[in-house]
């Protein structure tokens, strides 16, 4: 278990040590040089409170299960919102990994305007500051809600700012089905977001089709995970497609079946190993 106490007591009496430690983490090679295994560690900023039928609420056990996750072989990666990742920070557990700031999650879990996807976290201002290598966004689309345009005119502002700065922007589309058809109007839409897609990365769904689904875009694209079990085959046989770079996943492997945290995160990086 992480040590709290001093966690609480940094943050109490030296609020400045965050940033003293952001300007201390090491930093990863950027482009990475190999796949890249990011744990999603995002979810709770938009009012999810469970997992796998086990409670997130507990920050001192969803902190252990991050920091044992990141310490696997093979996981190089980590995006959150400010206060995951600044506790993860005053932990030391990010030297040498690829760290992303979650940009936009007002669209909470249940709500009416989840569509409209505020910008309540991270931007792209602070992502340099903390001289973290990118921002995330999630972008989902419904031509049948009108709150979809704010997200999307949202997103495009947050890819320009972030490619100002040479950062990478990870963009989450979803289509407002699981087609393939829908997957590709989604890579479609997020791929033309803002002013240069130079530094674009998506972050994609598997669903069926997915050779004809990743040749709708030539930006590089890391594979997510959703909350449910892991599903190991179809991850091995997306990261075989020429534009996936990796996988970001994160409940599955942080709250699995067996509550095997290692194992979990072991079996999912393996899949990575066997196609480097």
């Amino acid at each position: 278990m992480p040590d709290l106490a001093a966690l609480i007591e940094a943050r109490v009496r030296r609020p400045e040590s965050i940033a003293e430690a952001a300007a201390a983490r090491v930093r990863p090679v950027w482009p990475p040089t190999g796949p890249l295994m990011v744990i999603a560690a995002d979810h709770t900023a938009r009012g999810m409170i469970e997992a796998g039928g086990r409670p997130m609420t507990d920050r001192g056990d969803l902190l252990d299960r991050i920091v044992l996750a990141l310490s696997r072989p093979g996981v190089n990666g980590v995006l959150g919102t400010p206060d995951i990742l600044e506790d993860l920070l005053l932990l030391g557990a990010l030297d040498g990994k690829a760290v992303f700031g979650s940009m936009n999650r007002g669209g909470l879990t249940g709500a009416e305007w989840t569509l409209d996807d505020r910008f309540t976290a991270y931007d792209a201002a602070a992502i340099d500051a903390f001289g973290f290598e990118g921002g995330k966004m999630l972008l989902r689309m419904d031509p049948e809600d009108a709150r979809t345009a704010a997200t999307l005119e949202a997103c495009a502002g947050a890819v320009s700012a972030l490619a100002q700065r040479r950062l990478v922007a990870m963009v989450e589309p979803f289509w407002s089905d699981d087609t393939p058809e829908g997957a590709m109007r989604a890579m479609g839409i997020a791929s033309a977001l803002g002013s240069t897609s130079a530094y674009t990365w998506l972050k994609v769904p598997v669903v069926r089709d997915m050779e004809r689904v990743m040749a709708a875009s030539t930006l590089p694209a890391l594979v997510l995970g959703g909350g449910g079990p892991a599903a190991s085959e179809a991850w091995a046989h997306a990261l075989t497609l020429p534009t996936v770079q990796g996988l970001v996943v994160g409940r599955s492997l942080l709250f699995p079946g067996d509550d095997d945290v290692a194992a979990a995160v072991d079996t999912a990086a393996g899949l990575m190993g066997a196609v480097a």
